[in-house]
This record gives structure tokens, sequence and C-alpha cells, in this order.
């Protein structure tokens, strides 16, 4: 990234930081910019969460190893994101009409994890996310193993967690992202 791609990014960053304080009440933007910036790698990765309609923001912060927690918090899964099966296993099991990747290997592609459920619960419990599409999380093997995939979304004002065929893809369905800093 160049300098004044970097600089818009910050700004972009630290409207949103600044607007969601219930987010991150605790973290201050000052601390975070510090990491950013010193951390150019990662904040291209920011950058790609951001290109791909994620609207990545802090929502914690991990004592332990220092690192601010960046979550993709777009209000629906991130538009750049969505029509996607579960895995590689999952497109390579598909004889026709192929989606065009899959939520492991994008997330990966652009350096981030994707959620587990129980990190998923948590992003909810900062707002409300999902109200018209879904996300697949990250699956245990068990279930994988038998040819499944969990997804999530808010119904109702509810968390639900789901289960299709990994080798489905839905137009509303996508994936949300983790990165530490």
């Amino acid at each position: 990234m160049n300098k004044s791609e970097v600089d818009n990014l910050i700004k972009t960053l630290k409207d949103r930081f600044a607007k969601n304080m219930q987010r991150h009440a605790d973290i201050s933007w000052e601390a975070v910019e510090e990491k950013l910036r010193a951390k150019p790698k990662m904040l291209s990765v920011i950058g790609e969460m951001e290109s791909t309609g994620g609207e990545p923001d802090v929502i914690g912060y991990d004592k332990k190893t220092e690192e601010f927690i960046f979550v993709d918090c777009s209000h629906e899964s991130p538009a750049g994101r969505r029509s996607l099966c579960y895995d590689r296993k999952a497109l390579d099991s598909r004889k026709e009409n192929k989606p065009v990747g899959n939520a492991i290997e994008m997330a990966a592609g652009i350096g981030i994890e994707i959620l587990t459920e129980q990190e998923y619960r948590e992003l909810q419990e900062l707002g409300e996310f999902d109200k018209k599409t879904s996300s697949w999380v990250k699956t245990p093997a068990a279930i994988r193993d038998l040819g499944g995939a969990l997804f999530c979304d808010r119904r109702y004002n509810q968390t639900f967690v789901y289960h299709n065929g990994a080798e489905s893809y839905y137009a509303a369905r996508g994936f949300r992202g983790r990165l530490k800093v």
C-alpha cells in the first residue's frame, strides 16, 4: 500500500472506531493506530477485509499476546465474500454450477481466520449482524467429515446456528473474519 492508501485506510478505521465505541470502550485509538503503522503487512490484510466489504473494527484486546482483535463488523455478511461453498473439498465435489470459490481458502488468501461459532456469538453481543444474510463459521472436523458445515445468522433477535452441505452456496451467505494485530 502506498502512503495515500495507508492514510485513507487509517482514517476510515479511525472514523469507524469513534462511531462504535461500544465495541471497544477500554481501548484507545492512538494505541491501535501505533500498532497498525508498525505492522504494514497486517494493515494490508485489514485493507483487504475493507475492500471485500467487511468493515473491520477493533472488538477486543488479547492481553497475553498484546494484540488488538479486528473482526468484520459489516451489518450483513461481507458483500465481496458471498456465494461461496465452505472449503476446497466441497468445491471439488460439485460437478455443475460451481461457485467462484470457497470460504476457507478465501479467508486464508486474505490472511484472516473464519470466525468460530463462539466468536460469532460474541460479535452478536456487540450489535445486530446478519439480519438478512448468513455467514459460514468454522466447522468442527466431526461435522465436516460427514459432509456438513455450519453457518449462523440473526433472526427474531436471536443468534442461530444451522447446518448445510458444505458444497452448498447462496447469494446471501458469506463469511466473517478475524485478525489479531
